[in-house]
């Protein structure tokens, strides 16, 4: 053990705001800490509080950091200020691995793991002071985590102290919620760092590349982003820290980086602690260090003086109505953008390359969206449910969760077996949320151990964790046998991640086991146990009937003649019981239809094309795409589907609207998906009745009898809806017209059985029940909106009032209104004349007869006189008379 290294702790900018903070935290017990990066907030401040530095009292303190590799990185960084080795008076905790002794006073978590420790332990007991850093990120298990501390603090320990720590936050925000109703909030304390100036380069690409959708990423764009990397090595001196989206970016980009007069590393979640631990130590040699969003906060990257920033993320996304969840590519926010140009100010001054204008930098988003606002809610919803606030309601968030996703969410959980209809966490539900996974995964764990044996349903399960990378292929048994065979770092961690499930999966809570908060919430409920078996499926032997495997995790007999492996049949149930709504059968070769009503595809040469049902455990469908692209799925049958997604089979009779007709038939479906169809003979009226105005509204009502006189009728009825409105229907919209189907269509739409029974239906005669007889108004319909008008020359003309917010049209002769000095009006609205030449062709428009005759019918008789010689053209037609015929047949 060396001494305590307390030059470089004196050199912390952060040292100075530490009075403030401690004053504030006695003050009030909560503080909202901003400093800049660099500042040593993250080391210096939680060691001041453990009364390990400075000559406090000594305090047991828990830092909780959004990931595993600054959980681990700053642990490291605290022990080496004190002198010691990690696991002494600093240790960590991350999933799968700990490292922390009896003598630990400061303990760096990830905030999953201290939301686990509230849910086993409400009061967090031992514990004086957690700091949540990096709480502008805002990843939803540290807005629980924030949530359930405050609510701790409420009522039962107010004495535990809050620190909420970021170099870029919504500090009003936090004070707001740290304060949970004090007047002003909780306090914020503000440190100044030391901030080297950091030189901004603005690098577009040079055309225009395609936005990100999806997971995708443009190619140019990453060849950009190379491209922008060589030309900062060649400007600039230090090392290169560049930002990426993913996993796949960072491989895709390093293999344009080779030639390059520098090492090339990539840092992300999953590398190994070994490759984290490499980026993350001082290198004698140049480096371009190629990182997620794991390296925007909380580490300091030695050697950095340059930053190549992308300008993406991935954010989690949701499609609720098909269960379709993933993340997507999109465009960084100001503040993560802030955050990854210090990084190459931290230990000189430094320059970062955008590869963006500086015109698109002002449209960005402020703020990272927080995960609650956009991300599937179904873990969320569980640790709330099993904190005893089943709809998050009395929680302390910074944001609400959409009431949308949280129903969605609910009817997972439902499905599952981990809560009750009315929200409470069963034992069931208890022992997933402990589990450490997403609860369709605990599903299929604790479901499928019972039925293929723990190890190899935990095996699954990881499988199913972390996505496999695509060279793995799309087929989940063989993706399977691959990681069990390789050696590759997915392997490493994927059989880090199955032993820890196994172990998981052996001793989960039992029944007995009572939540937390609400121990009555846990005792047998009458017919609970039931309704569980019933939402998650068939119990194990059922399932071990499907050829899943045995109980002790053996090799399960082929089922479908030997078609089909124990490794196929083991995946597919596993799958299956993670994703039910997504088992799938084939329609056509590499073409399914998904429990949940959704196509799904498989790509060309993929080995599941041939299956006759498919348990898809990774799907995701582009923007314009009507069918979800299968990258993770295994082959099944139909025994297995039925078991798996037992909550999904419902049978009845199904009379719809199909193919321009009334289909009847009684059906057993499983979901969206028909297992077993037949003719209907006789269906109910009822259900024929909703089926033919389904009909109606998607085809039209063209599927109407429309006589031209009942078409003229309809014009007439909109013509005084729009110009008297009252008692006059509206009869225009064919919504308006359906919503009072009862009135007009009725008994004969009760009566029909099919299509054609409505090609006999008499529109006109339908619509006449529509008028206002009760008043009297209809006897008025003639008088007020007439078929026909007689004009001078006794012929009665037809008038057209099929324009729809126009005025009615009078199409007659020109001689034929001789004579006629004011336009005619109907229901007071003065017709739109159409004045025809002798040949019956337009030859002029107006609503003003009286100025047509001084003006416009001269310049029209000097055109048509001498074209048709043989009509009467008079120089003053007010006072000619009007005929329909030629001066021969006038002078007879």
């Amino acid at each position: 053990m060396t001494a305590i290294r307390q030059a470089e702790l004196d050199a912390l900018p952060v040292r100075e705001a530490l009075p403030e903070l401690v004053s504030a935290l006695d003050g009030h017990g909560a503080a909202v800490l901003c400093a800049p990066p660099g500042t040593g907030k993250t080391t210096l401040v939680p060691l001041v509080l453990a009364g390990l530095v400075g000559g406090g009292p000594r305090r047991r303190v828990v830092v909780a950091e959004p990931r595993r590799i600054a959980a681990r990185a700053a642990a490291r960084r605290m022990a080496w200020l004190l002198g010691e080795q990690v696991g002494g008076s600093v240790g960590f905790t991350v999933r799968g691995e700990r490292v922390a002794g009896p003598g630990t006073v400061v303990e760096v978590v990830t905030t999953g793991v201290l939301l686990q420790r509230l849910q086993r332990d409400q009061e967090l007991s031992g514990v004086d002071v957690v700091i949540l850093d990096e709480c502008h990120e805002r990843h939803l298990d540290a807005d629980t985590v924030a949530a359930f501390l405050l609510d701790v603090r409420e009522t039962l320990r107010p004495e535990l102290r809050l620190v909420a720590a970021s170099a870029t936050t919504d500090a009003a925000g936090w004070a707001r919620v740290l304060g949970h109703g004090r007047p002003g909030g909780a306090p914020v304390v503000t440190a100044a760092g030391v901030s080297y100036p950091v030189e901004t380069v603005w690098a577009p690409p040079a055309r225009p590349v395609r936005p990100p959708h999806g997971m995708r990423v443009d190619p140019a764009q990453l060849t950009h982003v190379a491209s922008v990397v060589r030309r900062a090595l060649a400007e600039r001196s230090g090392d290169v820290l560049c930002f990426l989206p993913g996993v796949g970016e960072l491989a895709r980009v390093a293999g344009q980086l080779g030639g390059v007069d520098a090492e090339v590393l990539q840092i992300h979640g999953r590398a190994p602690a070994a490759v984290q631990d490499a980026a993350l130590a001082p290198s004698a040699h140049r480096r371009v260090i190629l990182a997620t969003a794991v390296a925007e906060s909380s580490l300091t990257v030695p050697g950095v003086r340059v930053v190549v920033d992308s300008g993406l993320a991935r954010e989690p996304r949701v499609d609720h109505a098909r269960g379709l969840g993933a993340l997507a590519t999109v465009r960084a926010s100001r503040a993560a953008g802030r955050q990854r140009a210090g990084r190459a100010g931290r230990e000189a001054p430094g320059a970062v390359y955008r590869c963006w204008s500086q015109a698109e930098d002002g449209r960005l988003p402020a703020f990272p969206s927080p995960e609650i606002r956009i991300a599937d809610l179904a873990q969320f919803a569980l640790q709330a449910a099993c904190w005893g606030d089943p709809d998050a309601a009395g929680l302390a968030l910074p944001d609400p969760p959409p009431a949308g996703a949280m129903a969605a969410a609910r009817e997972v959980l439902v499905a599952v077996g981990a809560v009750t209809p009315d929200g409470r966490a069963t034992p069931r539900g208890v022992g997933m949320s402990r589990l450490g996974l997403h609860p369709r995964l605990a599903r299929a764990l604790l479901d499928g151990a019972a039925a293929v044996g723990p190890r190899r349903a935990a095996e699954l399960v990881a499988l199913l964790s972390e996505e496999p990378p695509r060279d793995y292929g799309d087929d989940l048994a063989a993706a399977w046998r691959r990681a069990r065979a390789g050696g590759d770092a997915y392997a490493t961690r994927w059989r880090a991640e199955a032993t820890r499930l196994r172990r998981s999966a052996a001793t989960p809570a039992g029944p007995s086991t009572p939540t937390l908060s609400e121990p009555e919430a846990a005792a047998p409920l009458p017919g609970r146990e039931a309704a569980s078996r019933r939402a998650v499926g068939a119990p194990a032997p059922d399932l071990r009937a499907c050829g899943a495997g045995g109980a002790d995790g053996s090799a399960a007999p082929a089922t479908a003649a030997g078609a089909v492996s124990g490794d196929d049949a083991a995946a597919g149930l596993v799958a299956a019981l993670a994703f039910p709504e997504r088992v799938a059968k084939a329609k056509g070769e590499g073409a399914f239809l998904m429990a949940s009503g959704t196509a799904a595809e498989l790509g060309d040469g993929s080995r599941l094309r041939s299956a006759p049902w498919l348990a898809v455990a990774v799907a995701d469908r582009g923007p314009h795409s009507a069918s979800a692209r299968v990258r993770l799925g295994a082959v099944l049958d139909e025994d297995t589907a039925r078991a798996a997604a037992a909550h999904l089979l419902a049978s009845g009779d199904e009379v719809r609207w199909e193919d321009g007709d009334v289909a009847a038939r009684a059906t057993h479906r499983l979901g969206a998906i028909a297992l077993a169809v037949r003719p209907l003979k006789n269906p109910d009226p009822a259900l024929v009745r909703a089926a033919l105005l389904e009909g109606l509204r998607s085809d039209g009502l063209g599927l109407l009898r429309w006589t031209p006189d009942a078409r003229a009728l309809r014009a007439r009825l909109g013509f005084l809806h729009r110009t008297l409105g009252g008692a006059w229907p509206d009869v225009a919209d064919d919504g308006a017209l359906l919503a009072r189907a009862d009135d007009w269509l009725e008994p004969e739409l009760s009566r029909a059985r099919r299509r054609a029974d409505l090609a006999r239906i008499d529109a006109g005669q339908a619509l006449n029940r529509l008028l206002p007889w009760a008043t009297g108004e209809a006897a008025r319909l003639d008088e007020l909106a007439p078929e026909r008008i007689e004009v001078p020359s006794g012929s009665r003309i037809r008038l057209d009032y099929s324009a729809e917010h126009g005025q009615p049209v009078l199409a007659v002769k020109l001689q034929e209104l001789f004579g006629l000095a004011e336009t005619p009006r109907v229901a007071g609205v003065p017709v739109l004349v159409h004045l025809l030449s002798p040949a019956g062709r337009p030859a002029a428009v107006t609503a003003d007869l009286a100025s047509f005759w001084q003006g416009g019918y001269l310049a029209v008789r000097a055109e048509l006189r001498g074209r048709y010689p043989k009509h009467p053209w008079p120089q003053d037609p007010a006072t000619a008379e009007p005929t329909r015929h030629t001066n021969a047949r006038l002078r007879r």
